[in-house]
């Protein structure tokens, strides 16, 4: 029989930290620190394997699963000395999700399950503490009615909001156990109305009706946006975590709270966290009371950090951080509770944490020994050192300070103040810099997070859903800005004096917590002696090459400043729109008589050389591969008045005729036109001009700097064997004229763009005229999926969010078959020559999924864009890993 429900806690562990795809992370770790000795409250686990079962039959449970729950909850029992639903000693549990990947807040939870009307007298009794036990019964009503029953759980706010101003009670904590009793029937009463049916009073009904409403939110909409961003399979499910209660609710010897092992924002390693007294754990991450730090040494006057308060169970938990540091070798991310001085570990999971503290933690636990400098590499996400190139603040610039909140993620943003998620994701799609400002975000906010530049939020902490969610996705976060007055009918912020509407620009400074009104400048980052050092520890591992896509000088500064060794593509097209040559461009390409195309062709030859010998400079002896133009044509067409008065005072025509040449040079697809190579067979002239400025560019830098310069020319679009034949003879010949002109000999190779499916196919013939291939993976995805990937943003989020295509094939190679083409190119291209040298430079070359492939495939390098430089570094060094790791495996 299938065994779907695992035990945890109090001697009988049937998990384990490995079994996270089965037990979901949560689970696994329950289990395993239980086994470990920590003091974990006892549960059970029920599979994600149920949650597939769930779903895969019509939201119906396994047969055995009822059987199987209530064996584990006879076990928590006898753990506890306490009964389920017994009015006497009630047994009280929490309901929680757990996926095998943190999804921070994306699912729902239920805690004091067990609570009715009978029970809560009990636990009254039990624990000499009526408040506590009306405080409970509450929280519980509000979370199982909106969790479970679908009241919005605004209703539930506004029912005490009022009550707390009709009897001046500024706190939770000031309510009575008779006013808890009042809210109670209120709470009911709004349940009955809003979900037209009465809440359960038998604990066994609550218990399967939030299992259920976990399972059930693995599909709610705020969990698939999550999964969308991240990538996450909805076919992985979720777990569901039963456990014991334990209550930091109970007086001021109680205590909940979030604390990390180091600074999730920093890295420094340093204790982390924030607790309440007299609190349960949604208190702390919700932001309705402002919490309180752990240590001494980061309390601010008036502050009451847990290290004073509560030092024994302040102690505990210190000796818990080394033991679960040093157990799972990360930084841990732990949610505890302290019932009468006792503590309690309900959670832990590795923490998430920004870019620049995985760098640190990373670095830091490799020089202490904990891991290796391969764990170090694999540790740090490749896609997150994005986040180190973002923007801080200049310091010169003139601010206006609005107020000052916590610095939850670092960077700096600016951009216009939006107050709902609906509106920011509406704005950021039109191409608008949005600050998302909310008074707290939830769940629901979370495509809207992802949407803007920056989050404000008026309340919370550093572990409040708006921190955790916005450093996991690499978005600035100023949270608890408590100075802010937010309001949302109007569509304002105000601050003292100040008012700003929606559409007003203000600026975060993620570092600090500072808000400032209006637009201040950035300057770009500075990259940390820990960014070099990983660095330096992938490029000794990594076997790829990295290049940069670049043909511009800021360009390929900044692809050599973040370690680029050579230029991949140089797109020469690109260096012609320029307004000093953009006429002779147009005149080269509308002139219909050979003396007046070849003026222009004359009159563009000192630009591209100067081009060329600003890239070879900054380079410094480093390959740089120039291909040769591929515009569409229509791309450089005339199409204003003034522009085409300009090309026909230039070519000495009327505009007339100048839009009559436009008008039959104009085609029905022009990405499938007259471009790439076959400009250079019908126009050779053009090619001839490009190859000769970039000949006698190399000659020129190789004088000035004493380096060898070998130029790669590459040849664009070619489908044939015959068309690179045909376009490297005219491009030798003209190479042989320059050397010969030029009194000197000059090294250089001749390879083309694999950008055509037929190219691939036929790459062992084309090899015979190619010194190099570099695959172009985004003509390739158009051409084999026969896509425009400029219209295909239409359908292809459908395509993804119906499981029809696993990813974005322009944003991470298809490997089924974009990929099947790149090694069939691979493997003909080097039947033919051994040694040929293969790159790719499509976007592609910035995907860690997709360099994890080129490794595979076996190319030599990847190129770029600059700022991708490092991303692409460090996944080439991580598929190394993951092709040694694999070696071993099988040789075992």
């Amino acid at each position: 029989m299938t065994k779907w429900v695992y035990s945890f806690g109090d001697g009988l562990n049937e998990g384990r930290a490995d079994m996270r795809n089965l037990l979901g992370g949560k689970g696994a770790n329950l289990a395993e620190m239980a086994s470990i000795g920590l003091p974990v409250p006892p549960g059970f686990t029920i599979t994600t394997e149920v949650c597939s079962a769930f779903y895969e039959n019509g939201r119906k449970y396994p047969d055995a699963l009822e059987a199987q729950v209530a064996e584990a909850l006879h076990r928590v029992e006898q753990s506890m000395g306490l009964r389920f639903g017994d009015a006497e000693a009630p047994l009280l549990v929490s309901v929680r999700s757990g996926a095998r990947v943190s999804m921070p807040g994306m699912m729902d939870t239920v805690l004091n399950l067990g609570l009715n009307d009978e029970t809560v007298e009990g636990l009254a009794r039990s624990s000499g503490d009526a408040r506590f036990a009306w405080d409970s019964y509450r929280r519980f009503i509000q979370m199982y009615g909106s969790v479970v029953m679908g009241v919005p759980h605004h209703h539930f706010e506004d029912v005490l909001e009022q009550f707390k101003r009709a009897h001046g009670a500024e706190d939770d904590t000031a309510i009575t156990a008779d006013q808890w009793r009042t809210i109670v029937t209120d709470y009911r009463h709004l349940i009955s109305t809003h979900a037209g049916t009465d809440f359960p009073t038998d604990p066994h009904d609550q218990l399967w009706g939030a299992i259920g409403a976990v399972f059930g939110s693995w599909m709610n909409p705020r969990a698939n946006t999550y999964r969308k961003l991240h990538e996450i399979p909805a076919s992985w499910g979720t777990a569901v975590n039963v456990q014991s209660m334990v209550f930091g609710n109970m007086g001021d010897d109680c205590a909940t709270g979030v604390c990390f092992t180091r600074d999730p924002s920093t890295g420094e390693n340093v204790f982390y966290g924030e607790y309440l007294i007299n609190a349960q754990g949604e208190d702390v991450v919700a932001g309705i009371r402002t919490p309180q730090p752990m240590a001494s040494v980061r309390a601010e006057a008036g502050q009451q950090p847990m290290e004073t308060v509560l030092p024994e169970a302040y102690s505990e938990l210190m000796r818990v951080r080394s033991v679960l540091e040093t157990h799972y070798k990360d930084m841990q991310d732990i949610e505890f509770t302290v019932q009468r001085n006792v503590l309690y570990i309900l959670q832990t999971r590795n923490g998430k944490r920004t870019a620049a503290a995985a760098l640190k933690i990373a670095i830091d636990m490799a020089r202490e020994g904990l891991i290796t400098q391969e764990d170090a590499i694999r540790r740090v996400p490749a896609s997150s050192l994005d986040q180190l190139l973002h923007p801080t603040l200049d310091p010169r610039a003139e601010r206006v300070q609005l107020t000052r909140g916590l610095p939850a993620s670092p960077g700096a943003a600016a951009g216009a103040v939006v107050f709902s998620a609906e509106e920011c994701e509406a704005r950021a799609a039109k191409g608008e810099d949005v600050i998302l400002v909310r008074i707290e975000t939830s769940p629901e906010d979370v495509h809207g997070m992802h949407a803007a530049r920056g989050v404000l939020t008026t309340r919370g902490g550093m572990t409040s859903h708006a921190a955790v969610v916005a450093r996991g996705m690499g978005r600035v976060c100023v949270a608890g800005a408590g100075g802010i007055h937010v309001d949302y009918a109007a569509g304002t912020l105000s601050v003292g004096a100040h008012t700003v509407a929606q559409g007003e620009w203000i600026t975060l400074d993620g570092g600090t917590g500072a808000v400032y009104l209006g637009r201040v400048p950035t300057i770009p980052p500075t990259l940390s002696d820990d960014f070099n050092t990983l660095m330096g520890w992938a490029d000794a591992v990594r076997r790829l090459g990295v290049r940069a896509n670049a043909e511009t000088p800021e360009d390929a500064r900044t692809a050599r400043r973040f370690g680029a060794e050579g230029i991949g593509l140089a797109r020469t097209e690109h260096m012609f729109f320029g307004p000093d040559r953009i006429g002779f461009v147009r005149q080269m390409i509308i002139a219909d008589a050979e003396d007046v195309r070849q003026k222009a062709i004359a009159a563009l030859l000192p630009f591209q050389r100067e081009d060329f010998a600003s890239l070879f400079r900054i380079m410094a002896g480093l390959p740089v591969t120039v291909r040769l133009l591929d515009p569409p044509l229509h791309e450089f067409l005339p199409h204003a008045e003034a522009e085409i008065a300009e090309v026909a005072q230039g070519l000495g025509k009327t505009a007339e005729e100048v839009r009559a040449r436009c008008a039959a040079l104009a085609e029905t697809n022009p990405m499938l036109g007259h471009r790439g190579c076959r400009l250079g067979l019908t126009s050779p002239e053009i090619y001839a001009m490009q190859v000769r400025a970039l000949i006698q560019a190399a000659v020129m830098v190789e004088k000035e700097t004493g380096k060898p310069i070998r130029p790669e020319i590459m040849i664009p679009l070619v489908a044939t064997q015959a068309e690179l034949a045909v376009t490297r003879r005219a491009a030798e010949d003209e190479i042989a004229k320059v050397l010969k002109e030029e009194g000197t000999n000059l090294n250089y190779d001749i390879g083309t763009m694999i950008e055509l499916p037929r190219a691939a196919i036929q790459a062992d013939r084309i090899a015979e005229y190619a010194d190099f291939f570099s695959f172009g993976t985004n003509d390739l995805t158009q051409t084999t999926f026969g896509l425009s990937r400029d219209d295909a943003g239409s359908f292809l989020p459908y395509y993804v969010d119906h499981g029809l295509l696993p990813r974005d094939p322009f944003v991470s190679i298809d490997r089924d078959g974009v990929g099947a083409l790149v090694r069939l190119g691979v493997e003909r291209g080097r039947q033919t020559s051994p040694d040929l040298k293969l790159g790719i430079c499509g976007e592609h070359g910035g995907d860690p999924d997709s360099i994890a492939f080129f490794d595979e495939v076996g190319l030599d390098y990847v190129s770029c864009s600059p700022f991708r430089v490092p991303v692409a570094r460090l996944a080439a060094a991580q598929a190394a890993l993951a092709t040694r790791q694999r070696v071993a495996s099988s040789a075992a």
